[in-house]
């Protein structure tokens, strides 16, 4: 894949998604793809997969130019995007050429970490996995997060699902996720969290200023509700993100025994950032877990990932002691729908 046709890729994804204006970005970029500068020679020497289900090359350079917006470190760039009204490709078109030669150093920076949405939303799968889970070991919960970014769906407890079908969350939710539902309702069950922690090779921490606007950045700039949900997981934050790699990390966590309690491990859209070792390491840890798992001690992990099938990301529950792999659906990559399949 060039790099042009992974902008153009990146920008009908987001046109599914709903984003027209990031789409047309991404687009308006990938006719400007050209040797020459530090930026483009930067996004050019990629190797490998540099589209949405490898690197992601385009949606780090979109984070990049949003941070310009967000700052205030690009006014004239600022000016191009929402909420002010639109432009035309010509005026965010010598925008986006005079941000890309002249703020080299914010999106050199960007283009070397892969993107950390952090999206809220994708807490419908943890929630409704969440209520299967207490429905079934009737268990408090110990959560970890493998490539957790921020940690905002390490709260997920604090978070609600109002669905047609019912309600699932607490009385009084930092944040309410209303997604196009289909299938059964997940079942009512107790949930407690008596610890949380999540591990990430460059984790943020939303307390601060600049990682906050960088979390805030990787979302898009015509989709201010994300923005604002976003901000309202922040106001509740109470979890612990250590920097470290996750082949490092989770065979420590997942080899300590919690007696009467269930370990979720959880992964959304980060597993395809791992480097091989770590995918080995960590397969590793769960098979080692999954042996000493007992009933009173169960262990389960939960994917939400890209598995090259369509629409949407897989949503699978692997639970111990007998490995058990339970397919639980599909779920928009932003959680705007969920297609519970749950057995």
């Amino acid at each position: 894949m060039t790099l042009a046709t992974a902008f153009r890729e990146q920008a009908k994804s987001n046109e599914a998604l709903g984003s027209p204006f990031s789409a047309r970005v991404l687009r308006l970029v990938a006719d400007r793809i050209a040797p020459g500068s530090p930026v483009m020679d930067r996004m050019l020497a990629f190797e490998g997969d540099i589209g949405p289900s490898g690197q992601s090359v385009p949606l780090r350079l979109l984070g990049g130019l949003h941070a310009l917006v967000l700052s205030g470190e690009d006014p004239d760039l600022a000016a191009c995007y929402p909420p002010n009204p639109a432009t035309d490709d010509a005026t965010l078109g010598a925008a986006l050429d005079a941000a890309l030669a002249t703020r080299t150093d914010t999106l050199l920076t960007y283009l070397a970490l892969p993107p950390q949405t952090n999206e809220v939303r994708r807490s419908a799968v943890m929630i409704a996995a969440g209520h299967w889970l207490a429905d079934r070991y009737g268990l408090p919960f110990v959560l970890t997060e493998l490539g957790a970014s921020a940690g905002l769906n390490l709260m997920w407890d604090r978070y609600a699902l109002d669905l047609p079908c019912g309600y699932r969350g607490p009385a009084d939710p930092a944040v309410t996720l209303s997604p196009d539902w289909t299938g059964p309702c997940p079942p009512e069950a107790k949930i407690e969290v008596t610890d949380r922690r999540g591990i990430d090779v460059a984790p943020l921490d939303v307390h601060d200023p600049a990682d906050e606007r960088r979390l805030l950045s990787y979302l898009w700039a015509d989709q201010p509700e994300r923005i604002e949900r976003t901000r309202a997981a922040i106001a509740v934050y109470d979890a612990q993100v250590d920097q470290s790699d996750a082949m490092s990390f989770l065979p420590i966590r997942v080899a300590i025994r919690r007696p009467g309690h269930i370990h979720l491990v959880f992964h959304t859209i980060a597993w395809q950032y791992f480097p091989p070792a770590t995918k080995a390491a960590c397969e590793i840890a769960f098979e080692a877990a999954g042996k000493a798992a007992t009933l009173d001690a169960p262990i389960a992990r939960l994917s939400m990932e890209a598995d090259g099938q369509g629409p949407g990301a897989a949503m699978t529950l692997t639970t111990w002691p007998g490995g058990e792999v339970h397919n639980l659906g599909r779920v928009d990559f932003h959680g705007r729908w969920v297609d519970w399949q749950a057995p």
